[in-house]
């Protein structure tokens, strides 16, 4: 193979992730903004009593790698949805994001 087919596979990374992190936060609420440079993703968890969101994790994607996310978490769905059965739709939340303090 040549250099530019080379160039073309993809490669492997070594992802290092430390012990608090690789546990995840269990968030209720996706809050989701852009700007034509970016995506940003705020992952909340609102608890109930009282009811007060706390933002566990923002992530920022350009348009094309929130495509990328977009595409994937369908694919997921469709397997999920093949091996478990159809995810019935939740309800509208009843609240909206405020400002991030």
């Amino acid at each position: 193979m040549g250099d530019r087919e080379d160039a073309k596979q993809a490669q492997p990374v070594e992802i290092k992730v430390d012990e608090q992190t690789i546990k995840g936060k269990y968030v209720n609420l996706a809050h989701i903004v852009h700007t034509p440079e970016d995506f940003t993703i705020d992952f909340i968890y609102v608890a109930p009593r009282p009811q007060v969101g706390i933002l566990e994790s923002r992530i920022i994607l350009t348009p094309a790698h929130a495509k990328r996310l977009l595409a994937a978490l369908q694919e997921n769905i469709s397997k999920y949805e093949t091996t478990f059965g159809q995810i019935p739709p939740a309800p509208e939340p009843m609240i909206t994001p405020g400002a991030v303090h």
